[in-house]
């Protein structure tokens, strides 16, 4: 496959980035989207420029970091991330634009990389259970009903890779505020600070500079682990009785 690629190039945070056109030759459509660019970096550097920067880690889809906008799309054509996205999925000849996530909220380190600190600061405002450290409990001693457990498992599965925000109109961040809402919500071991949590990560969520959410659905669209919408129903439900609750 000969493919043009578009990328986005940017020295730093303070520096303005553009798109700068790489053109390759004999891309095996059995590569993954992030060995694309890893042959790309491996010939830029023989050439003596810069490789291009994107943040990769695990490469089997678990740990979320790989996310980039490819052709407008979050984590590109398949409801998949990056790094198991393969080149078959394009056609001999495409232009294929990369860019990094777009949000105020995702401040552009270097080229395809952005700073997700926002999210961390989120699950530290709230997103855990205050427990007394000891021996581990028996795993029967606390009962959960299956639906609970179920629903809390689907939750859980956020990856926090942000295609959520990278998708929305407005770059906000309910879906993944939504899903560690439910995930703790649904467990007993979340009741005690569960009011006390939903308020205290909203209210980092609107600090970090995340949008509003108006309901548009994109960011279930784009979630490679298929996070509901109704996660973000159970976030507003949970901030109104936490509101009821302080009068």
């Amino acid at each position: 496959m000969n493919l043009t690629l578009k990328v986005w190039r940017q020295e730093g945070p303070a520096t303005k980035g553009d798109l700068v056109t790489y053109e390759m030759t004999d891309v095996s459509p059995d590569m993954s989207f992030l060995e694309m660019l890893d042959v790309l970096n491996e010939r830029l550097v023989t050439e003596g420029e810069d490789p291009i920067a994107f943040d990769s880690d695990c490469r089997e889809g678990i740990c979320g970091m790989c996310g980039l906008m490819i052709s407008g799309e979050a984590h590109g054509p398949e409801r998949t991330t990056t790094c198991q996205l393969h080149m078959r999925t394009f056609t001999d000849g495409e232009v294929i634009t990369v860019e990094p996530w777009r949000a105020s909220a995702f401040p552009i380190i270097k080229d395809l990389v952005v700073d997700r600190g926002s999210f961390d600061r989120i699950i530290e405002s709230g997103g855990y259970i205050s427990v007394n450290t000891g021996a581990a409990p028996d795993a029967h001693a606390t009962p959960v009903p299956k639906q609970n457990a179920d629903r809390a498992f689907m939750a859980a599965e956020c990856i926090g890779c942000g295609a959520c925000v990278a998708a929305c109109p407005n770059a906000s961040g309910m879906l993944f505020l939504g899903a560690k809402i439910t995930h703790l919500g649904e467990l007993p071991q979340g009741q005690a600070e569960r009011s006390a949590r939903v308020v205290s990560m909203v209210d980092q969520h609107d600090e970090e500079g995340f949008g509003g959410c108006t309901n548009i659905g994109e960011c279930s669209h784009a979630c490679p682990k298929g996070i509901p919408l109704d996660v973000i129903s159970q976030l507003n439900a949970d901030l109104r009785n936490a509101a009821g609750s302080n009068r």
